[in-house]
């Protein structure tokens, strides 16, 4: 899946984490975002990406000692898709992606 320099893409599986972490109580403040996840895309004219099943097979043969599994598909995302992640956890150079930040 080709996809422009100039867009940000955002996994469907940082929705899936924002909102369980909303949901247990980790993280407060955002409930707004967790509600309206797409519409805050939208509306910063972020790209959505869906997990394919390439995408969760990849992410759960992923060898290494990572064990969060937002993080896994994550990283399985950007192979599969030669994009850069943006996170500050040093934990994804492992796993040979490029990391911005």
């Amino acid at each position: 899946m080709a996809r422009g320099t100039s867009n940000l893409v955002v996994s469907a599986a940082s929705a899936w984490e924002i909102a369980t972490k909303v949901r247990l109580g980790k993280l407060q403040g955002v409930e707004d975002l967790a509600d309206d996840f797409a519409g805050y895309l939208v509306r910063e004219q972020f790209e959505p990406l869906a997990v394919t099943v390439e995408h969760a097979v990849r992410a759960g043969s992923l060898p290494g000692p990572h064990r969060d599994p937002f993080d896994r598909m994550l990283i399985a995302q950007a192979q599969a898709e030669n994009i850069p992640i943006i996170s500050n956890d040093a934990a994804f150079d492992s796993y040979r992606v490029r990391r911005l930040w």
